[in-house]
C-alpha cells in the first residue's frame, strides 16, 4: 500500500498482523529503548524495524540499528534517508537513497474518525471547510483522519531538512481526489512558516498521495532535489 504512495527510487517494506516478526532481533541499543514498555509497544517497535532492515537490505546497505535521534526522529545509515509508521495491526518503512530524494515522509492510520475535538485542534477552519465540502461528494472516506494523517507525513519530511518543529496548523493542506479512483488520490501542503531549504531554494509547498484500502488510510510526502 505505502509503496504505490512514492516514487520507484524508494523502497518500502510492510508488515500486517499484531505478532512479534521472527527472525527480527533487536539489536542490544535498540531493545534498552522498550525494555520497561508493554508488550504491544515492544511488539510494534521491533516489527517497523524489521522493516527497515528489509528495505536497507534491499538497498544494498547492510541491515543495522535504527535509534532515535531528536525529537524521536529516526538515524538512517549514511546516504540513507527515510520513515516508518506504525498502528494497530500494520507498520511499514520505506528508505531512499539521499542521492535520489532530500527527504520524504509517510503515516498509516486506521479508518475511522478522530476523537471528538481532536479536528479543531490539529486542522486550519479552511481546512476544515474543504473537508465538509469533501465529505459530502464522498462519504466514505473519514476526511478528519486522512488530514491528521497528511500532517504527520508532511512532519516527518520537514524534520530530517531543518531540525525544527511543525505545528499542525503552521502547514494548510489541500486533498485532490482522483477521479478515476476516489479511494486515493494527491495532496498538496502549503507551509505558513519559511520551508526549508533544499539545494539553495527554499520550498514553501510539500506534496504527497493517499490512498484508503483495507481499514486503513496511508499518506506519503516526498521531497525531491530540484
Amino acid at each position: 500500500m505505502i509503496e504505490e504512495l512514492l516514487p520507484d527510487s524508494v523502497v518500502a517494506v510492510e508488515m500486517y498482523g499484531h505478532d512479534e516478526p521472527r527472525n527480527a532481533p533487536l539489536y542490544p541499543e535498540e531493545a534498552a529503548l522498550v525494555v520497561r514498555a508493554v508488550a504491544k509497544r515492544r511488539r510494534e517497535f521491533a516489527a517497523v524495524r524489521a522493516c527497515a532492515r528489509r528495505a536497507m537490505e534491499k538497498l544494498g546497505v547492510p541491515p543495522q540499528p535504527v535509534l532515535p535521534g531528536d525529537r524521536g526522529a529516526p538515524q538512517w545509515p549514511a546516504g540513507l534517508t527515510g520513515s516508518m509508521t506504525h498502528c494497530d495491526g500494520y507498520c511499514a518503512a520505506a528508505l531512499v537513497r539521499v542521492a535520489d530524494l532530500a527527504s520524504l515522509g509517510i503515516d498509516a492510520e486506521p479508518h475511522g474518525p478522530l476523537p471528538e475535538g481532536v479536528l479543531e485542534s490539529v486542522s486550519l477552519p479552511g481546512e476544515r471547510a474543504r473537508l465538509r465540502q469533501l465529505a459530502e461528494a464522498h462519504p466514505a472516506v473519514h476526511w478528519d483522519r486522512l488530514l491528521f494523517s497528511a500532517k504527520e507525513s508532511v512532519y516527518k519530511a520537514w524534520f530530517p531538512l531543518t531540525g525544527k518543529w511543525l505545528e499542525f496548523t503552521e502547514a494548510d493542506i489541500g486533498i485532490l481526489v482522483d477521479p478515476k479512483k476516489p479511494l486515493s488520490g494527491t495532496l498538496r501542503a502549503e507551509l505558513l512558516v519559511p520551508g526549508p531549504l533544499v539545494g539553495g531554494e527554499r520550498r514553501g509547498v510539500l506534496e504527497g498521495r493517499w490512498a484508503v484500502r483495507d481499514g486503513l488510510v496511508a499518506t506519503s510526502v516526498t521531497v525531491p532535489h530540484s
